[in-house]
């Protein structure tokens, strides 16, 4: 049987992946930048071209590219773990604690991406690839919300995984503080859930925002609205 021709898209896959691995080394170093990424070109070998085409802005791609890689990672470990005697709630903390487990050797990466993305320019692109990481958390554990809940799930747990990233990149105690850590912030998450089906059940709420023709009922998940990212109104 003959082997399909790769198209243009492999080989930039294939690109991205031989520059990012070549690049780890350096950015302890020199950071996610320009320096970084011509390093690694050279190191990896690949044409310059399709370097270009992987990492159309430069360095700020480079660092993307590491963490969606990350989040490819995390869906695939979350697939293949068993975590059938667990609670709810331990699930959610366990996906925060694998994509944490993913990058420990890579924690000056990490630390170097945090720093670029708190600079005003690519603040957008690191809330989405935190909002990214949390919305393959709760894909793996199977969530079927498609209304404004979609939006409250991932939001929270956005808030979470930063904060915890950030707690871990100053942990010294072998990991038992950033655990402990996760634990308090999921159980603030879990009582938030709560609190919305509380709220949601009340008179006050049902007549004002739940319902036919009612603004949250309006609201739905990326892919069933016509049009905006986070999501849109159905008009």
């Amino acid at each position: 049987m003959t082997k399909s021709k790769k198209t243009e898209a492999d080989h930039i896959a294939e690109t991205r992946a031989k520059v990012l691995d070549a690049a780890l080394p350096h950015v302890v170093f020199d950071g996610w930048s320009a320096e970084t990424l011509k390093a690694a070109i050279t190191d990896s070998g690949v044409d310059g071209g399709l370097a270009a085409l992987a990492f159309p802005r430069g360095a700020v791609d480079l660092a993307l590219a590491f963490h969606y890689d990350g989040d490819r990672k995390l869906a695939a470990a979350m697939a293949a773990a068993d975590t059938s005697g667990m609670r709810y709630s331990e699930k959610i903390a366990n996906g925060i604690r694998l994509r944490l487990e993913l990058v420990e050797n890579h924690r000056e990466a990490v630390r170097r991406g945090s720093a670029l993305f708190a600079l005003p320019t690519h603040a957008g692109d690191g809330a989405k690839a935190i909002w990214n990481t949390a919305d393959t958390i709760w894909n793996a554990l199977g969530d079927t919300s498609r209304d404004v809940n979609w939006y409250t799930k991932r939001t929270t747990l956005s808030a979470v995984y930063s904060s915890a990233v950030l707690f871990w990149l100053g942990d010294e105690s072998g990991g038992e503080d950033t655990e402990a850590f996760i634990d308090r912030r999921i159980d603030n998450v879990m009582q938030f859930e709560k609190f919305k089906t509380t709220i949601r059940g009340s008179s006050l709420v049902q007549a004002f925002m739940v319902g036919p023709g009612k603004i949250l009922d309006k609201v739905t998940a990326p892919g069933e609205a016509p049009e905006g990212f986070p999501g849109s109104i159905r008009k």
